[in-house]
């Protein structure tokens, strides 16, 4: 993260499907919006209250993107990291406009409400998926089914 950047977590839900788009160059590109609704307890009501709901559109590059459209869906609780982006254009009428973006940096499903299962897949310097780093075997000092992991 740079300099002058806004960091920030969300915490809510997918209002819709995640779409997977790719540039001209080739590069995945997911777009989605989080919606955000805090809460808080009224104590003379003795019941949660529901905040007004903010809708945060979010963008992620790459194998973020691609992870992101095959894991997650409409409805989806994610913890989402990134970077608030401000995007400024002229429309074709000549009005110059601006809006407010998160650029997500890292995202995962919430397991608060519900559970989840885990395909681990990890993405070698080739891109390619490399096998379980647990299993390797050998001098290079990976573990054999007989001994414990070295740490």
């Amino acid at each position: 993260m740079s300099f002058g950047e806004t960091p920030l977590t969300l915490v809510g839900n997918l209002t819709d499907d995640p779409e997977l788009k790719f540039t001209e160059g080739g590069a995945a590109l997911a777009k989605f919006t989080i919606a955000v609704t805090p809460r808080s307890f009224d104590r003379t009501s003795n019941q949660w209250k529901d905040g007004t709901t903010a809708f945060y559109r979010c963008a992620a590059w790459r194998t973020l993107a691609e992870h992101i459209a095959d894991s997650l869906k409409k409805g989806s609780r994610v913890v989402a990291s990134g970077r608030m982006r401000q995007h400024d254009w002229t429309t074709d009428q000549g009005e110059k406009r601006s809006m407010l973006a998160v650029e997500v940096d890292d995202i995962g499903a919430s397991v608060r409400f519900t559970t989840v299962t885990i395909n681990a897949k990890r993405a070698s310097q080739n891109g390619r998926a490399d096998s379980d780093p647990w299993a390797s075997t050998g001098a290079a000092g990976g573990a054999t089914s007989s001994e414990e992991p070295p740490f």
